[in-house]
């Protein structure tokens, strides 16, 4: 038997789920909607089917192919301009040679077809419309019906004064093609408006059947959410992929359900699905094929299409994600909320109820949104952060935009310059690496391919195969669920300002140069580049002041990459080395190496070393204890190579950020030198940081030996370079400031504070009687960092805490 499928739907009142595909193709229960309806064609006998077409056709045609995949025969028939319901029905004639089913490829029934084509052939008339009741009609055509089944009056979507029926026209009629002569070729005409009426006119009888079974048109969102609770709760019965391992709930082939988390009934969790420990999801939800559910996340009443990524302490609840939305921790969506393709929420958002948010939007972290978000592609930071980009492996960083990173790069260097490219150890940066690789020789750029190196190695590689620049991938710890994009210049320093928003420019418009495959890019693997960044630093050293010194030197958990290549130089530096394994992750910050203390002094004194030292995992970072159990790590760092440089040469310039404390000028003035403070962007320290300054600021590793070095000449040990350092109070702390707040509290600061002294370098930072604070948006996060300094602690801590509470009051004002 044949039948006709009506899918040239463009189904406008349903976006943003439908902005870039036609209706037929929005997935109900993990499949497209037309699928259901070709798989009820099957069943009851309809296995010839032409499929009428006019919105996004193409994408139709893709996914069903021949129809053979599900068993029946597909025939397309393309309407160059709207014709109307029946018009597009008229396109097919002459397949339909015969009495034939009309049904809508956007709607979910499991009506029975095979009892309205007896009832019609029982009746004997030219037209049988199948329909159903509706308890509010307003949006149908209401028919009604004689006692023989005869139609005697209908109207299309009626006011409420109008209704004169609960019985609706559910769009599925059975025909017989003698109605072609009733519609005119090439012209719209619809089959409630025009065919139907005319027939009537005509004298031609017209029969509804009246069907008891499931209908819905799922003509708006709150339709389409009904639907999947509708099949949820057995009011319609549909062929799923996923099989009900228990009553109420479904799952889908390689669904993976980690203990700990929990699903309670009734669920549909999709194929490749994994929820991790601590995950709920429940009431009424359906996940999407391949949506990952981090732990403690709480998903209520809410449909998830493929690809999906649910952060931990999330919380959806009656909610619609479309395909590839990423929603990242502890966010919180309400009902009603609709998010469209490849958007990404990030953390600790709430998106208010009714909210729709159009495909490949970014919702800023910490944002309040309680408006539709339409226009534009996202509200706020730039694809580049302090240090190069940074972003979760696969969700932010995929392999798609390591490649069009690379082009973007490439494109605006001369097609034949060259770039060092080199990663960590871990796999997800090899990945990435060989992602940015392909974009840069797209675009004509040399890859000189260094394989695993640290960042600083990178940066000298830069300057010894004098390239135009490189670019260094690194993860967050081994493996971490972060990674690191770093990009040099032609001086190995990071990328200015203006030729990162360069990159996002060109990387945004995809205004990529594209060359012939002839003239593409070479990469170049070269040779271990770490033993020639190793030996030009021991040729610096001096060696002898090494040999008479002989550290002893306990190394706080190495990696075993930097362990395998720096124990062999320090020991050839007649430097013996001890370990201190990790307990667990590495530490990836000096709070977590001050809570370890204790265990660090107990083992520097039971392996009688003279210091400790902390490299992280890039060797960009150097932390050291004396073997007073005093910790230099971040500004104390600073504020330790600041006296070395100006202990070693009178006059020296020492540049610093606007956060490092102000006693930096008072060693400046004991030894006649000169501090110049900057933004605390690494790119403005890189810029005005003389050679020397710089190595032991980002140089980890020439950092630690260079401070070795200098003991060793001068017969110390770094309590007595600690000891020569003034005391001072600093103090830091961070508070929430969602995105759209912050150029408002900026500017009330600004203008509370303008009768004071107030620098604004970077930041508000204002000075007071008893010393200062610094207030610093976080270029990266909803947050502001508040820093201050004072004659003691606990007035630096009420310093940063009044400002905290400033920050917060304005917030909570009204714009």
């Amino acid at each position: 038997m044949k039948a006709v499928i009506m899918a040239g739907g463009e189904g406008s009142r349903l976006r943003p789920l439908t902005c870039d595909r036609p209706k037929p193709m929005v997935p109900v229960m993990n499949v497209p909607i037309m699928e259901h309806i070709i798989k009820l064609l099957k069943k009851h006998g309809f296995r010839d089917i032409a499929v009428t077409l006019q919105y996004l056709p193409e994408q139709i045609k893709d996914h069903f192919g021949d129809g053979s995949r599900l068993g029946v025969k597909l025939h397309y028939y393309t309407e160059d301009t709207p014709l109307g319901t029946a018009g597009s029905v008229k396109n097919a004639e002459s397949f339909l040679d015969e009495t034939f089913l009309v049904i809508s490829g956007d709607a979910l029934t499991d009506i029975d077809l095979e009892k309205a084509l007896k009832y019609h052939r029982d009746k004997g008339g030219l037209a049988t419309l199948v329909l159903t009741r509706q308890e509010t009609p307003l949006e149908y055509g209401v028919v009604i019906t004689d006692e023989k089944g005869k139609i005697t009056r209908f109207l299309e979507k009626p006011a409420w004064s109008e209704v004169f029926s609960d019985t609706v026209n559910t769009g599925i009629y059975v025909l017989e093609p003698a109605v072609f002569r009733y519609i005119e070729a090439e012209a719209k005409f619809d089959f409630s408006k025009d065919l139907f009426p005319l027939l009537m006119e005509k004298g031609h009888d017209l029969f509804g059947f009246v069907s008891p079974g499931y209908w819905c048109d799922i003509g708006n969102l709150e339709q389409y959410q009904q639907a999947h609770i509708d099949f949820l709760r057995g009011r319609v019965s549909l062929n799923l992929a996923e099989k009900e391992f228990e009553p109420g709930i479904w799952l889908g082939e390689g669904a993976v359900i980690e203990k700990g988390s929990r699903i309670e009934a009734p669920v549909v969790i999709g194929a490749g699905c994994r929820l991790r420990k601590g995950a709920v999801v429940k009431d009424f939800s359906v996940l999407g094929q391949n949506t990952l559910v981090d732990g403690d996340a709480s998903i209520k009443r809410t449909v998830t299409w493929k690809g999906c990524y649910l952060g931990s302490r999330v919380e959806l609840r009656g909610s619609v994600l479309c395909r590839g939305v990423q929603v990242k921790a502890a966010s919180s969506l309400y009902e009603g909320t609709v998010v469209g393709d490849d958007s990404i929420i990030e953390e600790n958002c709430r998106i208010k109820p009714n909210v729709k948010i159009w495909p490949c939007k970014r919702v800023e972290g910490g944002t309040c949104l309680n408006t539709s978000l339409i226009w534009g592609t996202r509200a706020g930071r730039s694809l580049f952060g302090r240090d190069g980009i940074t972003g979760a492996v696969n969700l932010d960083l995929t392999p798609e935009m390591g490649a069009r990173l690379g082009a973007a790069y490439g494109s605006l260097l001369q097609e034949g310059n060259s770039l060092v490219l080199g990663h960590d150890n871990c796999r997800s940066s090899r990945m990435f690496k060989e992602a940015v690789a392909a974009g840069l020789l797209s675009s004509g750029v040399k890859v000189l391919d260094l394989g695993q190196v640290v960042t600083p190695v990178a940066r000298q590689a830069v300057l010894h195969l004098k390239t135009r620049g490189g670019i260094h991938i690194q993860s967050e710890g081994e493996e971490g669920p972060n990674s690191h994009i770093k990009f040099f210049d032609e001086r190995g320093i990071n990328l200015p300002r203006s030729l990162e928003r360069k990159i996002e420019q060109t990387y945004l418009r995809e205004d990529f140069r594209r060359i012939r495959g002839a003239e593409m890019g070479e990469s170049i693997k070269i040779p271990e580049f770490t033993p020639r960044y190793l030996k030009k630093l021991m040729d610096s050293l001096d060696g002898e002041a090494f040999r008479e010194a002989g550290f002893k030197l306990l190394w706080l958990y190495p990696t075993p990459y930097l362990y395998s290549k720096l124990v062999p130089f320090l020991q050839e530096l007649n430097c013996e080395v001890v370990t201190l394994a990790s307990p667990g992750s590495r530490p990836d910050s000096a709070d977590v190496l001050r809570q370890a203390k204790e265990s660090i002094v107990d083992k520097m004194r039971g392996s009688q070393s003279q210091l400790a030292f902390f490299l992280d995992g890039n060797g960009e970072n150097l932390a050291l204890f004396d073997h007073q159990g005093r910790l230099v790590a971040e500004e104390m760092y600073t504020v330790l190579v600041s006296l070395l440089l100006f202990q070693a040469r009178k006059g020296e310039k020492v540049v610093v950020p606007v956060t490092i404390p102000s006693v930096v000028e008072k060693l400046a003035g004991r030894y006649q030198g000169e501090v110049f403070r900057t933004k605390t962007s690494l790119s403005s320290l890189m810029e005005e940081a003389a050679p020397d300054q710089f190595f032991l600021t980002f140089d980890a590793i020439t950092s630690l030996v260079k401070i070795l070095e200098y003991c060793a000449r001068g017969r110390k040990t770094l309590a007595d370079l600690m000891d020569a350092i003034p005391s001072f109070y600093l103090q830091k702390k961070q508070t929430p400031c969602a995105w759209k707040d912050k150029g408002r509290v900026m500017r009330r600061l600004i203008e509370d504070t303008r009768a004071g002294e107030v620098e604004l370098l970077d930041g508000i930072k204002v000075h007071h009687p008893e010393g200062w604070a610094l207030v610093l948006p976080d270029p990266e996060k909803p947050f502001y960092q508040v820093y201050s300094e004072a004659y003691s602690e606990e007035i630096a801590d009420s310093l940063t805490d009044m400002y905290i509470e400033k920050i917060k009051d304005i917030q909570k004002q009204e714009t």
